[in-house]
């Protein structure tokens, strides 16, 4: 089984060539002191922690498992040590703020990151976004209190943190949780309730564990508006820091079983009046997660992409050296008794597949990642407004579209090898089983999908489409002297036109019958998810094109022809998606309940 390894050119060629990622960091305050040197050699290092501390414990973690015993969960071999190298590292704190220990670097720097991280061991990198995430939200929306006693330890990793929203009887719907916050004298809060679905929500890895848990207080009024934010601590914290050596009233009841992501504890987590402290304001918790979520479901596509990634170079290396059958166009190695896999066009598709997807996914996730960057450090409040906005709408695309696409990649890359893909030695069945669960948390797909339907297109408009139409506008005007694009960009005007057409289709009919969103909404999010890797690859290839007499012309001409193949083969697939959205809501709701 070839060994990982992580995709340091692509990496480099996509910040540098394709987004100009320097001249972005540079014009923003917050930003300026990060340079193309300083990021080669930070996603270099990163690539290094991936190849060689999480990939080679990557298989053993899923053999073995996490493993629960009264209360108590306990990482597979080799976790602690590799955790404790990450910590170290200095990695748990690389975008965090920097008056409380953080580094302060963008989120593009560590969505990249995290998608190596995902490729060489899902299970690990969990337990690091997770961090993240919590610590994103606390920075935010948390008292300086509160910053103060728990930012830096979580930065230095010494401490981690979770998120707790799901309860048995309420997932998508947080309306309905029953966890219940009273409010005590000193200002705090006695937690009581069960969570499920939480990941790390109890481990061996850091000496304290940071929840944030929504919650509602008696009074408040019913249905999300309800929803406050608290943060719990698995043990209690002095003002300076340091822990009380008293355990909090929250235990893990049990972990999952499950089909994948198997090193990772996916918790149940009883709190029985456990101590919590409020986090920004009464009844507003539900937006407050929302900071922490749209990080998260970032990371979701991430993770697929990577894994994605991880199974497209066990494929691919495995098409060029296994044998079997002979060219259709006569012997490629007359001297050998068969000619290699990848001389046989359906093998090529499914690889050609793969890599287009991997290479769009990653753009588009470094696309959103720098519209969260402005969000967060341009010094002009009207960007930053804009890139929210943007943000809204690219994230539920991103997060559902890519792990879509990763999921069908490992399964593809799984199909090359055949038989052997089935099999637990080359490592594709646990890449498919890891895959699957990134089109489920974090929002499942279908319900991205509705909001991007629903509040993203219907409900606002067509408005943030607009956004989007005006990022298109400007690359294509900027390439409006480019002879060798011209051709390409046909594909993209396709794509628009298309998607314009099924906008304007279903804001029309959904004003007649509210069930033409969530009719349209799986087929719509596909459709804006084929344009934007489609504009994405018009960004990759102007790049390729402009750079193409380099010292890189091999990959750069490997680039081009990934990205005629995309289009020539991919892009077609939006007529076929206009079709189903205007087909209507009729034939899906036609059955009677009884009858299905």
């Amino acid at each position: 089984m070839p060994a990982y390894r992580a995709p340091i050119q692509d990496i480099g060629f996509l910040l540098n060539n394709v987004f100009d990622a320097d001249s972005l960091f540079s014009s923003m305050p917050g930003t300026v002191e990060v340079t193309t040197d300083l990021t080669s050699a930070i996603v270099e290092e990163a690539g290094k922690i991936a190849e060689g501390l999480l990939a080679p414990i990557n298989q053993s973690g899923d053999q073995q498992s996490c493993q629960y015993n009264d209360g108590v969960v306990t990482t597979p071999d080799g976790f602690k040590e590799a955790y404790k190298a990450y910590a170290e590292g200095g990695w748990a704190g690389l975008t965090g703020e920097i008056t409380y220990g953080g580094q302060g670097m963008p989120k593009t720097l560590s969505a990249l990151i995290e998608e190596m991280s995902f490729a060489a061991n899902s299970s690990f990198a969990l337990f690091t976004i997770l961090t993240t995430g919590a610590t994103l939200t606390l920075s935010h929306h948390g008292s300086d209190e509160l910053k103060l006693r728990y930012l830096p330890k979580m930065y230095e990793g010494i401490w981690t943190g979770t998120m707790c929203l799901t309860e048995p009887h309420a997932g998508t719907d947080l309306g309905m949780i029953k966890t219940r916050a009273v409010p005590n004298a000193d200002g705090s809060y006695s937690l009581s309730g069960t969570k499920i679905f939480i990941t790390a929500g109890e481990h061996d890895l850091a000496e304290n564990i940071v929840h944030l848990v929504l919650a509602k207080l008696p009074d408040a009024p019913a249905g999300p508006r309800g929803i406050s934010l608290f943060l719990v601590p698995k043990m209690l914290v002095d003002e300076n820091s340091e822990l009380t050596g008293e355990r909090n009233g929250v235990r893990c009841g049990s972990i999952e079983h499950k089909m994948g992501i198997k090193a990772s504890p996916t918790c149940v987590m009883n709190f029985d009046e456990a101590t919590g402290y409020l986090v920004g304001e009464l009844n507003n918790g539900l937006s407050h997660m929302f900071t922490m979520m749209n990080y998260e479901r970032l990371s979701m596509g991430l993770q697929a992409n990577g894994l994605a990634d991880s199974a497209y170079q066990v494929a691919a290396a495995y098409a060029k050296d296994r044998v079997q059958g002979r060219a259709p166009s006569g012997p490629q190695q007359p001297e050998a008794s068969a000619d290699p896999l990848l001389v046989h066009p359906d093998v090529r598709r499914l690889l050609l597949t793969i890599r287009a997807n991997i290479l769009a996914g990653r753009s588009l996730s470094i696309f959103a990642a720098m519209q969260l960057d402005i969000s967060r450090f341009h010094p002009d409040a009207a960007a930053r407004t804009r890139a929210d906005k943007l943000v809204s709408l690219l994230i539920p695309v991103q997060k559902a579209y890519c792990t879509d696409r990763g999921f069908d990649a490992c399964v593809m890359a799984q199909q090359v090898l055949g038989g052997h893909g089935y099999v637990a030695e080359w490592g594709l069945e646990q890449n498919v089983r890891d895959a699957r669960i990134a089109q489920i948390y974090e929002g499942a797909n279908g319900v991205q999908a509705l909001d991007l339907m629903g509040r993203k297109t219907v409900r606002a408009n067509g408005e943030l489409l607009a956004l989007l139409s005006e990022e298109m506008d400007a690359f294509v005007a900027s390439q409006a002297g480019v002879p060798a694009m011209q051709s390409y960009l046909v594909s993209l005007a396709t794509c628009r036109k298309v998607l314009s057409d099924a906008t304007l289709f279903v804001i029309d009919s959904a004003a007649s019958n509210p069930e033409e969103i969530g009719a349209a909404s799986y087929a719509y999010m596909e459709l804006m998810g084929l344009t934007l890797y489609c504009f994405m690859w018009q960004r990759i290839l102007a790049a390729a094109l402009a750079d193409k007499g380099g010292d890189n012309a091999e990959y750069l001409d490997g680039l081009v022809k990934v990205g005629e193949f995309f289009l020539a083969r991919q892009v077609p697939r939006v007529h076929s998606l206009l079709a189903e959205i205007e087909a209507g809501s009729e034939s899906l709701m036609a059955m009677a309940a009884n009858q299905f």
